[in-house]
């Protein structure tokens, strides 16, 4: 038979574990579900994933394979209607990944970018796809595992499971596969919690150093996740076959036999060593210097004092780390940079008093490409002028999980700048909550906007996609080529309807 385990772990830096998984050996059935919304809401359709999932896949009709397209979609259109009818769960979702065991293979479920990972004779592959621009291109070639974990933008996915009604065998929804599960193979099911800090390479070597204690695997996984930084919930469920072991290489001289034999073969192999020497010696150059991604600690005590003194040293692929705290700075991104608050919205941007500074965005992105900024909650004192938040202008820029506060126009992006806005929130904005002019490209996916004057406008050729975002309290501002019924169909607008042709509704 075979021998698993599952466990799941908040991390370091987040409080909630909107992370869930199952595990179910006697009927072969495994899963694992991360969750999206934030708080109570990526918990809620975590747990709805999980019922709803395994119910359908313990009742045994149909095929495996039909079996799983209906318990991933019924799960997905409950999701959809419990964030309907409750308003603090609006914009929740998940993705997922499962395995069900049948007669020596594994039929795969896929949806988003949880993984499945598949470790055989000291060889790991990656089965599923990642269902987001990162994924896609490390899926093919065009980035290596280094940088898709390192990218500004690996958080992104253009799948999911509750953000909008589906069929069972709706295209380009779930993602499904059978491939052989063999005795001396093993499975791994994580979030991206685990595969954005540990590489391939190290998973394979943890899996084989527990051969037989899958329990032990899923530990040091998730110790190793925590150690490279623990910035997401991890979970990880492990499956191995009987006969899974550490995999031993056979002997590279197979035709050498005794003492004999291996001297010769040593000898052989140190005549072709000095030839190389001899004929290469005037060629001779050192091994390359490698440049490792840093991450540069901002905060009372920490090397840095202020996060602009930390973009400013840091280089293509660093992270600076920020602590919780209150900075009174304007942050100008830098490309290949992320800047992230070590816990979510405990880093306070709050504005110089006017009298110190001209009035200046508390956040700026010019010119830049592959910057991202995270976690972050930018405030403004209400007797202070109007400010922007952030000032993209002519940049690729991701903002993630943040908070605007009160700010004049809480983002504002200009000229041939490519946005990915997710799961933030924006309120109580004198002006835009979010402001696109000239040709910006923008993926604008679940998030809040809540009574800003308007809450979003496109204007001068803008072109927003827009999935999963809450709208309370404030117009959409939209031009005519933007389908409206598709946004209302995409999107939650609890109060207020999206204008079209620029002018907004009274």
């Amino acid at each position: 038979m075979y021998r698993s385990a599952g466990l799941s772990d908040p991390g370091r830096v987040r409080r909630n574990n909107e992370d869930a998984f199952h595990v179910d050996a006697e009927r072969g059935i495994f899963l694992v579900v991360d969750g999206i919304g934030g708080q109570a809401a990526g918990e809620k359709a975590a747990e709805i994933a999980v019922n709803r999932i395994r119910t359908r896949l313990e009742r045994q009709t149909g095929t495996v394979e039909e079996r799983i397209r209906e318990a991933i979609a019924m799960a997905n259109n409950e999701i959809f209607q419990a964030a309907q009818n409750n308003s603090e769960w609006r914009g929740m979702a998940c993705v997922l990944t499962l395995a069900v065991l049948e007669n020596g293979s594994a039929v795969v479920g896929h949806v988003g970018d949880s993984r499945l990972y598949h470790v055989r004779r000291g060889a790991i592959r990656k089965i599923t796809h990642d269902h987001s621009p990162v994924g896609e291109r490390e899926d093919s070639g065009e980035i290596g595992e280094t940088e898709a974990m390192r990218h500004p933008r690996r958080n992104e996915v253009f799948r999911d499971v509750g953000s909008e009604e589906h069929a069972p065998d709706d295209a380009n929804f779930i993602e499904l596969q059978r491939i052989p599960f063999e005795p001396d193979a093993a499975l791994l099911i994580c979030s991206d919690g685990l595969s954005d800090l540990v590489t391939s390479a190290e998973i394979r070597r943890a899996l084989e150093q527990n051969a037989g204690n899958p329990e032990g695997a899923v530990r040091a996984l998730i110790g190793a996740a925590n150690r490279a930084g623990g910035k997401d919930n991890v979970t990880v469920v492990v499956v191995e076959g009987e006969q899974f072991a550490p995999f031993e290489p056979a002997p590279s001289v197979r035709s050498a036999r005794g003492f004999g034999g291996i001297a010769i073969a040593v000898l052989a192999t140190a005549a072709v060593m000095a030839a190389a020497l001899y004929f290469t010696r005037d060629l001779w150059m050192p091994k390359p210097v490698t440049i490792r991604p840093r991450t540069l600690t901002v905060g009372n005590g920490a090397r840095f004092a202020t996060i602009q003194a930390a973009i400013k040293e840091a280089q293509p692929g660093d992270t600076v780390d920020v602590m919780p705290g209150e900075y009174r700075e304007l942050v100008e991104l830098k490309s290949d940079v992320m800047v992230e608050s070590q816990v979510t919205w405990e880093a306070v941007l709050r504005l110089p008093s006017p009298a110190a500074a001209p009035i200046q965005p508390a956040v700026a992105a010019q010119n830049v490409k592959n910057a991202g900024f995270s976690g972050f909650r930018i405030a403004v004192d209400e007797q202070a002028p109007p400010a922007t938040g952030i000032l993209v202008i002519e940049s690729n820029v991701l903002i993630d999980q943040v908070e605007i506060d009160r700010a004049g126009i809480g983002v504002d992006v200009r000229g041939a700048s490519r946005l990915i806005l997710v799961a933030s929130a924006i309120h109580d904005c004198r002006s835009e909550g979010l402001l696109m002019s000239g040709p910006v490209v923008a993926s604008i996916s679940h998030n809040t906007f809540q009574r800003n004057k308007d809450g979003l406008a496109a204007r001068d050729g803008a072109r927003p996609a827009l999935v999963g975002n809450v709208f309370e309290k404030n117009p959409i501002v939209l031009p005519p080529e933007i389908a409206m019924d598709t946004v209302r169909e995409h999107n939650f607008i609890l109060d207020a309807r999206p204008t079209a042709h620029g002018k907004k509704k009274e």
